[in-house]
């Protein structure tokens, strides 16, 4: 089965759903000034609609934010590494489980232990491997030395582990430094380490992490079958340079992976929570780094819309079913959902894992190179609209290998989400006011003259969900470093001030511009790395 995506000239078919999305985004934002043109109450009534609309869907969101960060806090207090150990022996670890244990999910662990028992082939903790793809362009060893440290004091057997920096031969020797330094400092604390450089100008790839891990993934296929390793027994997670895993993460990934029924059809899922330098960034990033934490949680809540993104794990053999990531795309993450998807015709999901993976958020030397770097992030993030074609050709085409109704509404949930994502802002912010600034009948019009009204009344109510937002990014905050006096935490509140503007600037601009490169063919064809500078503060 062919998952890659076009390169070069595109059919008719693919180029018009590449069209589609940016036309789109365009069409909404402008509606309420098109409307407000014909009729006032028309575009009053458009507005006063998908405000409403927007607003249930923030009190859905508030909701699963809070369900999500309970769990989250639950499911991060569980031993995951007993848990794991009981899998090595169900029969024996059912009698010895109490009917007292409790803590979260042990009703689901005792289903799962009395199912394998009475299966007759299982596959046991002790059979299983966790490889770890580490991608590396310019990071410096402050960002790498930390992450491969965590790898080391995790509860996951250290033993088991196999850790691979893939670093880019085009790095030059500011990338193959440090990566000499770190197998120097942990040759011995791993089931092995291995360098793997992914040389410069491969055909057929564009810059960027895809065709790096992907080179990295089938070196680590060829050292499983070297060393008689069955494929179906490593489970690999591709983690950034600044990525820190909770403590329990491959302990918990090893378990889910043990438990499901179809291990190859899935991929696992943890919460990327940006706070590793968040003490540092300036506010607009760290509002970026708090929506963004928080909509992770939120989609963590509803499996039928969770996709892969940034860190996340999937079976080795699932990985080679797949070839790999894509190497022709910037957004090799959440397009892995869908070339798995495909692959399996359908039979595929994300399962959550409710521990969190800590980022770092962006930063550059300056104030005005990091707001351009977290511009540059957010609209590869964004890019990921150019799944739309990709996904509609085989939707919607004899390419169609999936049941079409569940393709059908996968597709629309991705349309929806990423004309949203575009457009929303803007419209919220500002097309409450297009009916009074463009027509002076508008007067005239009861809806019109209300609208403002209305608006302000739900965005007064839709303050609970910011409360709730800074409520739950001030209980993630790590310690306030010494060289920051109390002025800096009063800002960690005061900052939300800047949420319209960061909203319209880094989502709406972000997102459009991420579809006009898609819509005038201008694609991005090379992954921008993400400037992490480390401060470093006394201990």
């Amino acid at each position: 089965m062919d998952l890659e995506i076009p390169i070069g000239k595109r059919t008719r078919f693919y180029r018009l759903f590449e069209i589609i999305p940016g036309f789109s985004s365009v069409f909404m934002i402008t509606l309420p000034i098109v409307l407000s043109f014909i009729d006032p109450f028309y575009g009053a009534v458009f507005v006063i609609i998908y405000i409403i609309f927007w607003f249930v869907k923030a009190i859905a969101m508030w909701v699963r934010s809070i369900q999500g960060y309970n769990t989250l806090q639950r499911a991060s207090k569980v031993d995951w590494a007993k848990r794991l150990s009981d899998l090595e022996n169900p029969k024996h670890s059912l009698i010895k489980l109490k009917q007292t244990d409790n803590g979260w999910g042990m009703q689901d662990h005792r289903r799962n232990l009395e199912r394998l028992a009475m299966s007759a082939e299982t596959r046991k903790p002790s059979d299983i491997y966790n490889a770890v793809i580490i991608p590396t362009y310019n990071e410096s060893l402050e960002v790498l030395d930390p992450t491969i440290k965590l790898l080391q004091s995790c509860s996951y057997d250290s033993g088991r582990l196999i850790v691979i920096i893939a670093y880019e031969e085009r790095g030059g020797e500011t990338t193959k430094n440090p990566v000499l330094e770190i197998e120097r400092r942990y040759k011995n604390s791993f089931h092995s380490i291995h360098l793997v450089m992914h040389p410069a100008d491969i055909p057929d790839e564009v810059i960027g992490k895809g065709a790096n891990i992907t080179y990295a993934g089938n070196y680590l296929m060829n050292y499983a079958e070297r060393e008689g390793i069955s494929s179906d027994n490593i489970i690999v997670t591709t983690l950034d340079a600044d990525n820190h895993p909770h403590e329990e993460y491959f302990s918990y990934v090893t378990y889910e992976y043990l438990v499901s029924s179809m291990p190859r059809n899935i991929s696992l899922q943890p919460m990327s929570i940006y706070i590793n330098n968040i003490w540092d960034v300036p506010a607009p990033m760290r509002i970026l780094a708090t929506a963004n934490s928080i909509w992770n949680i939120v989609v963590s809540q509803r499996p039928h819309a969770l996709r892969n993104f940034a860190a996340h794990s999937q079976g080795l053999s699932s990985l080679i079913d797949t070839a790999f990531w894509s190497k022709l795309t910037i957004v090799e993450d959440g397009h892995q959902f869908w070339r798995s998807y495909f692959r399996y015709n359908g039979h595929y999901n994300v399962v959550p894992i409710y521990v969190p993976i800590y980022q770092s958020v962006v930063l550059s030397e300056t104030y005005k190179t990091t707001l351009k770097a977290q511009f540059i992030q957010i609209r590869r993030w964004a890019y990921g609209v150019s799944d739309i074609p990709y996904v509609a050709e085989r939707v919607f085409t004899k390419k169609r290998t999936i049941p079409f109704w569940d393709g059908f509404w996968k597709f629309v949930l991705l349309f929806e989400g990423h004309i949203s994502w575009a457009s929303a802002p803007y419209i919220l912010m500002l097309g409450a006011f297009a009916p009074l600034l463009i027509s002076p009948e508008s007067s005239r019009s009861i809806a019109a003259q209300q609208l403002p009204g209305i608006a302000s009344m739900i965005q007064t109510v839709a303050l609970v969900g910011i409360l709730i937002n800074i409520v739950m990014f001030l209980r993630f905050l790590p310690k306030r470093p010494k060289k920051y006096t109390w002025f800096r935490s009063v800002t960690m509140i005061t900052q939300w001030v800047l949420s319209p503007l960061v909203g319209i600037v880094y989502t709406s601009a972000a997102a459009l511009n991420a579809q006009m490169h898609l819509l005038t063919g201008k694609y991005l064809t090379k992954f921008d790395v993400t400037d992490k500078v480390v401060v470093k503060h006394e201990s």
